[in-house]
């Protein structure tokens, strides 16, 4: 049965966002609809708002022109005419399209359903109902700064609405808007007084963005912890510094966290006990300190997920329209606090991705890892792993790069009204590209880290460690001679390696 998500304004859970991020236009598992309440709600601040029309009184965007041109007067018999026109002038965007349009349209719809934003049920109705029907628009990821709104992104959207732009639908991609709307038996929507504005003057291209960051992170970050006990094993690595009383005495949450899971993965491993009267006094950071780096990123997370909850949950359009009657023209259209929080998750999962690099070239160099020189038997006429650490070595580097922060890269736009923007999607975009280069890196971790296990047989890893080598090995096979790996990485789902392991292990967090 589909998930039914009411659209009210400010009861979206994350994992109503995993399930948003998950679906797919063709037989969505998702269904929106309106709560009462917010249909009450937006009547109510519309007719605050049609009586200040009625009264003629001076509205930004409703009967003025916008950003610098704040203080021209539109006519009455243009009002309708203003917002078309601002959302053919804002459909600028360029770039790669929105890979998942959905959820980007759902958050819009939840944050004009809060109420304040003076629209009428039926632009929310149209919205949740492209949803429902698979209508997806193509939207350009590039072109908005992030404060005033993601205008471009979200104009796109609404020219599409009107019948004009690209959309997908079931049986049309990429297709004429009026096309897709037509085969979805939808009528193409006239933006009221304000509407156009409303649309978007909005952060849902940045919100839609970090929200499959981090959903994607989530995962990760427990592949993490996985692959990094797997490493662990593979190189002797010492229990004693994921003792609880460590962390007891340090305690922040995600340090403890990876610390119990790492105790958890390892439980019953002959590994660690043939090696526990050695001469080793201690690990490697790269091993050592998984809790600390490792938990500080899960702590970044939680950061990035509270902002995110917070703001998909919120009015964030301009002006907005109280039940007092006033009309109050302000800021939460800017997206300072996404962009921050996507740049402390980037610069978080960057780190990761270097401190599993460092376990990989741990590894792979036969001067660190007592085991066979890059992990193959009769290196020299087989490279082994050695161009996996390379690999890795270059995805770090990229991450690093996309780690540099885009919140304060600020630039005046709007003829110098729009004085301070966020570069909020920006930060989103280079978030995503390193969640992907994590990915990746974890792969080759993992991968490398079960060759390494199958040279310490007989002897058993932890019973979570075991797991997962397990679940690696169903489609990655022992390196026995040099062959091409690329076919192999593509094959190891990290979501499986996690769900094999916490199986075995009885918990992870």
């Amino acid at each position: 049965m589909p998930r039914t998500l009411s659209l009210g304004g400010s009861g979206l859970t994350f994992d109503d966002v995993k399930a948003l991020v998950r679906d797919e236009p063709q037989g969505r598992n998702v269904r929106l609809k309106i709560a009462p309440t917010a249909v009450r709600a937006m009547k109510r601040s519309r007719a605050v708002l049609e009586k200040a029309i009625a009264e003629g009184r001076t509205v930004y965007g409703v009967n003025t022109g916008f950003g610098r041109l704040s203080d021209t007067r539109i006519e009455e018999d243009d009002l309708e005419t203003l917002q078309t026109n601002l959302l053919r002038s804002h459909a600028v965007g360029s770039g790669p399209h929105l890979e998942r349009p959905g959820t980007f349209m759902a958050l819009r719809a939840n944050s004009l359903a809060l109420g304040p934003s003076g629209v009428t049920p039926a632009l929310v109705r149209m919205l949740a109902e492209m949803y429902n029907r698979g209508v997806e628009p193509c939207v350009p990821t590039v072109g908005s700064v992030g404060a005033s709104g993601d205008l471009a992104p979200l104009a796109e959207l609404g020219v599409v609405m009107m019948g004009e732009g690209v959309a997908s639908a079931p049986g049309v991609e990429h297709g004429p808007a009026a096309r897709a709307l037509a085969k979805a038996k939808l009528k193409p929507y006239r933006f009221g007084p304000k509407e156009a504005l409303a649309l978007i003057n909005g952060t849902q291209l940045m919100s839609a963005l970090l929200a499959e960051a981090l959903v994607e992170a989530e995962e990760l970050l427990l592949f993490a912890d996985v692959a990094g006990a797997m490493s662990l094993e593979a190189l002797k690595g010492s229990l004693k510094p994921f003792d609880p009383r460590v962390h007891a005495i340090r305690p922040h949450p995600g340090q403890k966290t990876v610390a119990e899971n790492v105790r958890r993965l390892l439980a019953r491993s002959e590994v660690l006990e043939s090696h526990r009267d050695c001469r080793r006094v201690q690990d490697a950071y790269s091993l050592r300190c998984m809790p600390q780096v490792h938990g500080a990123a899960r702590d970044a997370f939680d950061f990035a997920r509270g902002v995110l909850l917070i703001e998909i949950n919120s009015a964030t359009d301009n002006p907005l329209v109280f039940a007092n009657g006033d009309v109050l023209s302000a800021g939460n259209f800017h997206g300072q606090p996404l962009a921050q929080a996507a740049d402390i998750l980037a610069i978080a999962l960057a780190t990761v991705a270097n401190i599993s690099e460092r376990r990989i070239e741990r590894m792979t160099n036969p001067d660190l890892s007592e085991l066979p020189p890059f992990l193959v038997r009769e290196s020299g006429v087989n490279s082994g792993f050695m161009m996996a650490q390379v690999a890795a070595a270059a995805i770090a580097a990229e991450c690093r790069v996309d780690a540099t922060p885009a919140s304060v890269q600020s630039i005046p736009t709007g003829a110098a009204k729009e004085d301070h923007v966020s570069m909020g999607p920006l930060a989103a975009r280079k978030c995503l590209r390193i969640v992907e280069g994590l990915r990746r890196i974890l792969t080759l971790e993992a991968v490398c880290a079960a060759q390494g296990l199958d040279f310490l047989k007989p002897l058993k890893p932890g019973d979570g460690v075991a797991a997962a080598h397990r679940e690696v090995r169903k489609v990655v096979p022992f390196l026995e001679e040099d062959r091409s790996l690329r076919s192999d990485l593509k094959k190891v789902r990290p979501g499986e390696v996690v769900a094999a392991a916490r199986k075995a292990a009885g918990r992870l967090a």
